[in-house]
């Protein structure tokens, strides 16, 4: 565009740092600058058409509409501080305008696989959920002394949203370093988690990418005959060979991993299963988060007790394997993977 080079520093740091809506509002940009981008770019591909806030206030979603129409989610989860931890905010955020890995209990998965979102549509979702936790950061702040120290943020971001982040691994990879950036969001590595179903290709490719990220493996069962009911991508990539994986990019990367699994009622979730499961994990640096399952309107499963779900976790521990049963969120506004983009549909096609 003919400017002088720091003016891209300048414009980096007004659109990840600053966050700003509009060009107008970079003023460390000259005004025939700022005029010009209006006229050739738009900030964000992103128009919200729905938004709930659960009863609690810790939990509220977002449904984007994108520019070709897709609609996706992105969901804010806030927590308190427990003593170990300062008070999060954590943004779940889509790489792909549903998923084509369909499992079952999933609501994603039972829509299917459209296309991949765009680094900008990735972080994009991140930057709105910036943008409301600012806002929410200034209005605690007592007499209205609003200084940039006290101003937290997003804290924290998980790829855990619709679609497969590593079946999108250009752009998943492209994202994080944005937001990692120290110019930008500047969202610290090891506060950032992406979670993959088991794509063994792709988790080695991550172990070579130099990132601290967090990974977290969605696994669901510590077999293949029953992991493959609820998951199809296990009969590519069984169960052996994924935790295989998972031994060589914890011993390339020093990084614990974390094992998603979640609670379906008399199909993944008794004592036998758990003590299966601790024998296939023993050995490995890993932390499992069990997480009963948010109920979908077409899916067959049922959610797990908290009687029966602390049982699972007593039999990991038999294994010395740490666990913890995930604090529930948004229950009330379906909160799970696709369930809002589900809601929106039935409404529209009313």
């Amino acid at each position: 565009m003919g400017e002088k080079k720091f003016r891209s520093d300048q414009l980096w740091r007004s659109l990840y740092h600053d966050v700003s809506n509009s060009f107008e509002e970079m003023s460390t940009l000259s005004k025939p600058f700022r005029k010009s981008l209006r006229e050739k770019y738009s900030i964000s591909t992103l128009k919200e058409v729905m938004a709930l806030t659960s009863s609690d206030r810790t939990t509220s979603k977002s449904l984007y509409r994108l520019c070709d129409g897709e609609l996706i989610e992105t969901v804010m989860m806030r927590y308190e501080s427990d003593g170990h931890r300062r008070n999060r905010k954590t943004a779940c955020i889509s790489t792909q305008a549903g998923c084509a890995l369909g499992c079952t209990f999933c609501a994603t998965g039972q829509q299917g696989f459209r296309r991949n979102l765009t680094v900008g549509e990735i972080v994009a979702q991140v930057i709105e959920m910036q943008r409301v936790a600012i806002a929410e950061d200034l209005d605690q702040i007592d007499g209205g002394q609003r200084t940039k120290g006290e101003v937290q943020g997003v804290t924290n971001v998980v790829f855990m949203g619709m679609g497969e982040p590593l079946a999108n691994y250009k752009n998943t990879i492209s994202a994080i370093r944005v937001l990692n950036d120290g110019q930008g969001l500047n969202i610290g590595a090891r506060h950032i988690t992406v979670s993959t179903v088991g794509l063994i290709p792709e988790i080695l490719k991550l172990a070579d990418e130099d990132l601290q990220i967090n990974l977290a493996i969605s696994l669901h069962a510590p077999d293949n005959a029953t992991r493959s009911q609820t998951m199809p991508v296990n009969k590519r990539y069984p169960v052996e060979e994924l935790i295989n994986a998972c031994h060589k990019y914890a011993a390339k990367t020093k990084r614990r991993i974390f094992f998603e699994y979640v609670l379906l009622k008399e199909q993944n979730d008794s004592i036998e299963q758990a003590q299966k499961l601790g024998r296939l994990l023993n050995g490995l640096h890993c932390h499992v988060n069990l997480i009963p399952v948010n109920p979908t309107r077409d899916g067959p499963f049922e959610r797990t007790d908290l009687i029966v779900a602390k049982s699972f976790q007593g039999g990991l521990k038999q294994y010395g394997i740490p666990s913890t049963v995930r604090m529930e969120k948004g229950i009330d506004i379906n909160a799970g993977c696709g369930q809002l983009r589900e809601r929106a549909i039935e409404i529209l096609d009313n």
